[in-house]
């Protein structure tokens, strides 16, 4: 014979698995823009460690092609480098729209990286 304990239903289960599918859902939805971010802001990284060997046409170029593959906004292709002597600036702004059921938000990036070579 089966006995149940009182208190005990299998909604509670059920409930707990739904709050755990919507959490996975958002948060592969604001995810997504701020892992783009963080590829596009790693190869402005690189971009600036290798800044003595390459000129800045090079650099805007490489970093044009990077923010097309990972599907960025076109603003994010607007990408400024600034040079002295030893150090360089890179930096880019863009704007990310990111659509939850009833609300949309627009987040803002900008990534900068400087670099001394």
């Amino acid at each position: 014979m089966v006995s149940r304990r009182p208190g005990v239903s299998t909604r509670g289960c059920l409930f707990s698995l739904l709050i755990v599918a919507a959490l996975g859902y958002f948060g592969v939805s604001i995810g997504a823009p701020f892992l783009r971010y963080y590829q596009f802001r790693d190869a402005m990284q690189q971009e600036a460690r290798f800044a003595a060997r390459k000129t800045d046409e090079q650099i805007v170029t490489t970093l044009k092609l990077k923010a097309d593959s990972l599907g960025l906004p076109s603003r994010a292709h607007n990408v400024h480098v600034s040079r002295t002597m030893n150090r360089i600036s890179i930096w880019a702004e863009y704007e990310e729209t990111v659509e939850f059921p009833y609300v949309t938000r627009d987040i803002d990036f900008r990534p900068v990286v400087e670099g001394t070579f």
